[in-house]
């Protein structure tokens, strides 16, 4: 009915075996010959379904496909030719691997066209596949953050108004102009304060108290009263505007904050207490170890600074190769402190006294830092000295490369989300019809199912996914996998109809 073709088979001795049935597709314009025994190694599948398509009407037979020629009996497909290429190795493999360069999203989405469940992928790609769905759940968080700190909570009452604006005034400095200042005057106190604490420490710009000891000049006193004054202004405002504020005081650079703080007014209620216990030796100490706790401010330049806060997300990525790195330092420690002293000991001058006065020689010879301040005196120790340079430059060069890796991934990776996060903003705005945007001159953009390629910097192959469910986070809609536009222009009339 359909003129699906026939094939017969003959055996060795020119009698007829077998007739098997040929299925013609042609897959976006790649025509490509199946055979039924194969295809019915999966009956569910969609492709399963043509080989009956002669008992089948013209109705059922439109369901299965996109268009049908009765005359060469070809089946017409709009689909990704390249992603058949691997849909078909189920046939013949029992599984399915995914190309590189494919989506693995709008790969899912022709695997379900085809009726092909997600059991049959290989366990390699799935975990390709989770990678992406992990960086669209992260995309759908920025982007929601991103609302929350533009829009605000429209059910909110008025408190919770008045402390939404709060927090993005403190905390996001590029949700406005105010904000931007503010981030610019805290980072200012941050440098001035860092700095007014090294140059109290010059003794020609200390001043002698009636006891005749040093201590920091009056005016550089003031000045650190001030940025204290503001550190603590600002660590408070942040704190109630905070929505969670145990999550807050937990954060590791809020812990930086208050660190920073606490010291200058556990000195003051101590001098408030009189000179008699201020005498007392371990105030003393107390104090100046209070004193010495300032040099934590310097972390809170990581607030402001994304690259700090990348370098500081790369080496908690990097844990198990810092790991190995101090394993390895520590065994080879051990190991050539205990020879050190082995072979030194009968020395009448030597400076290994104990293992682990030795320690301190091994650290340094394997850092190659070599103060010179321990060293062997015996041609043995000397060789053992040698080695154990050697040793720990390998031990040091082995994990540098993983950890370098990891902070280039991360990097990359926030940057993607960033460019990302900001595409899914721009295509909102041009859904709702807030605003007009207009393609720079060369620049076109091609929307593939889940991801945004920028013509631009096509040659650094940077892949930008988008929203997996869009609808339900921003209420826009997503292109088919076969949509493609040349210009924002047709992007937006996409969007909007």
């Amino acid at each position: 009915m359909w003129g699906i073709h026939k094939t017969r088979y003959a055996d060795c001795n020119g009698s007829e075996a077998s007739e098997e049935t040929e299925i013609v597709v042609n897959i976006g314009g790649v025509k490509q010959v199946l055979f039924g025994d194969v295809l019915n190694r999966f009956p569910d599948t969609r492709l399963a379904e043509l080989v009956d398509c002669s008992l089948k009407s013209s109705e059922e037979i439109s369901l299965l496909c996109d268009d049908y020629d009765p005359d060469t009996g070809e089946f017409y497909f709009d689909r990704d030719p390249e992603a058949f290429k691997c849909i078909i190795e189920l046939y013949y493999y029992g599984e399915i691997h995914m190309k590189r360069g494919i989506c693995p999203i709008c790969f899912m989405k022709e695997m379900e066209f085809w009726k092909i469940g997600s059991e049959f992928l290989d366990d390699c790609c799935k975990c390709h596949l989770k990678e992406v769905e992990d960086e669209l759940a992260e995309i759908a968080e920025k982007v929601k953050t991103i609302l929350v700190d533009r829009e605000g909570d429209p059910t909110a009452g008025g408190w919770q108004r008045f402390q939404m604006c709060l927090w993005r005034l403190m905390e996001k400095p590029e949700s406005s102009l105010p904000a931007h200042i503010i981030a610019i005057a805290s980072f200012i106190f941050i440098l001035v304060s860092s700095v007014v604490m090294c140059v109290g420490t010059i003794p020609d710009l200390q001043v002698e108290d009636s006891e005749g000891n040093l201590s920091e000049h009056p005016t550089l006193e003031v000045i650190e009263t001030v940025c204290i004054g503001w550190f603590t202004i600002e660590y408070f405002l942040r704190l109630i505007s905070s929505p969670n504020k145990i999550k807050f005081v937990l954060a590791f650079m809020n812990i930086i904050d208050f660190m920073a703080i606490i010291p200058f007014f556990v000195v003051l209620i101590l001098t408030s207490f009189g000179a008699g216990v201020m005498e007392l030796a371990n105030v003393q100490q107390a104090v100046q170890a209070l004193r010495i706790m300032r040099i934590a401010r310097i972390f809170k330049l990581a607030r402001h600074s994304s690259g700090l806060q990348t370098l500081t997300s790369a080496l908690k990525s990097s844990f198990k190769e810092l790991g190995l790195l101090l394993m390895y330092m520590g065994v080879g420690v051990f190991l050539f402190s205990a020879l050190g002293y082995t072979m030194e000991q009968n020395h009448p001058d030597t400076l290994f006294t104990s293992i682990p006065q030795s320690f301190w020689w091994a650290v340094i010879t394997m850092t190659t830092v070599g103060y010179g301040d321990v060293y062997p005196k015996t041609t043995l120790g000397r060789c053992n000295a040698a080695i154990s340079f050697l040793c720990g430059v390998i031990a040091i060069a082995l994990p540098i490369h993983p950890i370098i890796n990891n902070f280039v991934l991360f990097y990359n990776k926030q940057q993607v989300l960033e460019t990302a996060a900001k595409h899914e903003i721009e295509l909102m705005a041009l859904r709702s019809g807030d605003g007009e945007q207009e393609a720079a001159p060369g620049a076109h953009k091609h929307i593939c199912g889940a991801g945004v390629w920028d013509m631009r910097s096509c040659h650094s192959d940077t892949y930008i996914p988008l929203l997996k469910d869009p609808r339900g986070a921003a209420g826009i809609q997503t292109p088919s996998m076969d949509t493609s536009f040349e210009s924002t222009a047709e992007a937006t009339e996409y969007f909007i109809s």
